[in-house]
């Protein structure tokens, strides 16, 4: 019972700053306005370590590599500290299961970013139905805009309806299974 609780809280305080982390590198990378109330909210909370994570990992072509190591640190401590309340024995092959760890680190890094654009297209759907003028609505599109134009240069609208958010979505389901079946691959190989 200790064990579960423990891992809940350990998975709900450290995924929900890993996915800050990780939301505040992809603002950047997607130039997402930062004069708005998410931007900041994310920057106070993370701030902290990205500051210091800096002076050791260092940006690559403007990013800001930082925020996207600490994400995938942060996933790896989850699910080793996981795997260790739920009694697994690192000792017996410790160089195979860190790098184990790594790999579903950068898995649960990849499902998430997943998640966070299926997030962010149906939000911004909603959005665009119920009050296009909301103050997300900027946010939102500068996100999406990557991913939907890609389907929007190719399929105009049917009936001014805009099918690309539904083409989008697909793609991410599909990607969310074969991601599964990496994360299955990977775990096995702790066997």
């Amino acid at each position: 019972m200790t064990n579960q609780i423990m891992i809940f809280l350990l998975d709900t305080i450290l995924g929900l700053f890993s996915l800050a982390l990780l939301l505040r590198f992809y603002f950047q990378l997607l130039r997402v306005p930062y004069y708005n109330n998410i931007a900041q909210f994310l920057i106070a909370v993370t701030d902290f370590v990205v500051r210091p994570a800096r002076r050791f990992i260092p940006g690559w072509k403007g990013l800001d590599m930082s925020t996207l190591v600490l994400a995938w640190l942060a996933e790896c401590i989850i699910l080793t500290t996981i795997y260790l309340y739920q009694g697994f024995d690192f000792g017996a092959n410790m160089a195979t299961a860190a790098g184990v760890m790594g790999l579903l680190g950068m898995v649960a890094i990849i499902k998430m970013t997943l998640y966070i654009v299926l997030f962010m297209i149906i939000a911004q759907a909603i959005i665009s139905w119920v009050n296009p003028y909301s103050p997300l609505a900027p946010l939102l599109n500068t996100f999406t805009q990557p991913f939907l134009s890609i389907f929007r240069r190719r399929i105009p609208p049917i009936a001014n309806v805009d099918l690309s958010p539904l083409f989008v979505l697909i793609i991410i389901q599909l990607l969310l299974m074969i991601v599964a079946g990496v994360q299955m691959e990977v775990k096995s190989m702790l066997d």
